[in-house]
């Protein structure tokens, strides 16, 4: 302020002397009316400028002495809010180890609250709740009776968390969703619902968790970002649902996977972007539908999976686009239909549309009743028929056959020679009929 005043009043100074100068003083010292009505003019203009000056810099100085303010007061709230956030947490989590599933289900909803209310600490509360999911799964009644009474009396306690998890990921609400969720090695013996839950960002991990009973819904999901894993996950014996889902972006990954009984459904589901893979799964027992799916664009790998016994049916199925691979994936057992399924995308940059390169067909059936190859491409190379059966004697339409089937092979039933008369001009690669 004081160097303000300093310049202000220099400034006035100079001015002074440049307005007498200009009017002829100091050698005119006789000061006429109009002379001196200026004179007054300029001087009170010089006091008004220095005036405004000391105001702007007041204003300044006001202006920032608030701020300051304002901002410890922002910091001692928000320590003072993330103290008591710490309190509650404290709270909830002491109540989680309560030996009583009613105090226990008080804590899961007093996280889900602070979740909601605590933004910085929302992923905090969140690797609590499938902490508690993941804890050892159910003990045996013949080792320890007392133990197996308490886990089962806390049944209640997981299914709450898993129910609150999926509401916080539904549309509508969404709160929760981009977080990370670890549910690694969490037992579902249980239902559980995450139908119309949106994953889209963050990571989800369902890596080794085991499906073994009642139903487990992911109807109508969307999967659009982030990744999605169930690798190393055991279907032994719950009906897992992903009708409808839509995987739209992102990578969901099932690799080494064990389908050994129940029931997984894909129906109707849609595969137009990003990754999905079945690398390296096992399929010795129970169904996987992916009946009337839709893939248009991203890629489906089956690559090295093995098929043992069970169903794996695509029928209805569309494939438009890059498709499905099953690269050198073994056919043991079991059957696999691809009943009506429809054919008609453009070329992929390798492989095809659905491709069969190199895989090893030694039992088991694949049935390609009422299918139509009608455009894409679907490619055997390499591939060795040695065993089973591989059905294309009853496709609809054989537009725009399979590259890459021998002749003969021992369990390879392709088109007699009246299934494709209707246009000579195509012919399955290598088949004289």
């Amino acid at each position: 302020m004081a160097l303000t005043l300093v310049a202000a009043a220099t400034v006035a100074g100079g001015l002074l002397t440049g307005a007498l100068l200009a009017i002829g003083m100091p050698k005119n010292l006789t000061l006429d009316t109009t002379a001196l009505l200026d004179l007054v003019k300029i001087s009170l203009a010089v006091v008004g400028g220095i005036g405004g000056a000391v105001a702007l810099v007041i204003a300044y100085r006001r202006q920032r002495l608030t701020e300051e303010d304002n901002h410890r007061a922002r910091q001692a709230a928000h320590r003072e809010d993330t103290k008591l956030y710490i309190e509650r947490f404290d709270k909830a989590t002491d109540k989680l180890g309560s030996d009583a599933p009613a105090v226990r289900l008080a804590g899961v909803h007093a996280l889900a609250a602070l979740a909601d209310d605590w933004r910085g600490g929302r992923q905090m509360c969140i690797d609590v709740l499938c902490a508690y999911l993941r804890m050892p799964p159910e003990p045996s009644p013949a080792q320890d009776a007392a133990k197996y009474a308490t886990w089962r009396a806390m049944r209640e306690v997981r299914a709450t968390i898993a129910r609150l998890i999926a509401v916080h990921l539904r549309a509508g609400s969404a709160s929760w969703c981009g977080s990370d969720l670890d549910f690694t090695g969490v037992v579902f013996d249980d239902e559980a619902d995450f139908s119309n839950v949106i994953i889209s960002g963050g990571s989800v991990s369902f890596r080794g968790a085991v499906f073994s009973g009642s139903e487990v819904s992911f109807t109508g999901a969307m999967f659009s970002n982030g990744t999605t894993l169930f690798d190393n996950a055991v279907f032994s014996g719950s009906e897992v649902s992903f009708v409808f889902a839509k995987f739209a972006g992102g990578e969901v990954s099932f690799d080494a996977a064990e389908f050994s009984g129940g029931e997984v459904d894909f129906i109707a589901a849609e595969f137009t972007g990003g990754r999905m893979s079945f690398n390296g799964a096992k399929f010795s027992g129970g169904e996987v539908s992916f009946d009337g799916a839709y893939f248009m664009d991203g890629r489906t790998l089956f690559d090295e999976a093995v098929f043992a016994s069970g169903k794996v049916s695509f029928g209805g199925g569309k494939f438009s686009g890059r498709g499905v691979w099953f690269s050198k994936a073994v056919f043991s057992g079991g059957e696999m239909s691809f009943r009506g399924a429809e054919f008609v995308g453009g070329e992929a940059a390798t492989g095809g549309d659905v491709a069969f390169d190199r895989v090893q067909f030694t039992g088991g059936e694949m049935v390609f009743d009422e299918a139509a190859f009608i455009g894409g491409e679907m490619v055997f190379d390499e591939a060795a028929f040695i065993g089973g059966e591989v059905r294309f004697n009853a496709v609809a339409d054989w537009s725009c056959p399979p590259t890459g089937l021998p002749a003969k092979a021992p369990g390879l039933h392709l088109p007699t020679s009246s299934a494709v008369a209707a246009d000579d001009s195509q012919t399955v690669a290598g088949n004289p009929n």
